[in-house]
């Protein structure tokens, strides 16, 4: 079995509403991606030929993840009042909302499922919220 793996990182804060612990608060993190693709074989013909996928086309994907969420406030629908949206728009704050908790776990599900979508053949999707604690997404 054939394993690529690449990573980017992106910067970004969340809170997990409804939660009694720490992070139940406003905070950051240096978040990591780190996708794997698998294939019993590699490419036969063309310029691509010994490879799984192109290495390049992998990198692309997941950077363009990170770079999506970078330097942004992430936030689960309906954890915010409106007000508190509406203030930090108008503040100029970049805010994502994402449907679910945006927990490394979700993360995880997400960006496997955005890369399979993008017809890359993903096989897991690790996500790190700090260098020590990670969750995984896996067929």
């Amino acid at each position: 079995m054939y394993i690529l793996k690449t990573s980017a990182a992106f910067d970004s804060a969340h809170f997990l509403a409804g939660y009694s612990g720490k992070c139940a608060n406003l905070h950051g993190h240096r978040w990591t991606i780190e996708a794997e693709v698998k294939s019993e074989s590699l490419i036969e013909d063309g310029e691509k030929r010994g490879m799984v996928i192109d290495f390049g086309d992998l990198k692309k994907a997941v950077r363009a993840l990170a770079d999506r969420l970078d330097h942004a406030f992430i936030y689960e629908r309906g954890s915010l009042k409106p007000g508190t949206i509406a203030a930090l728009t108008d503040e100029g704050f970049r805010l994502i909302e994402v449907p679910y908790r945006p927990t490394a776990e979700n993360f995880a599900k997400a960006f496997f499922d955005e890369l399979a979508a993008d017809g890359l053949p993903v096989s897991r999707v690790t996500v790190y919220e700090t260098p020590d604690n990670c969750a995984s997404y896996e067929v």
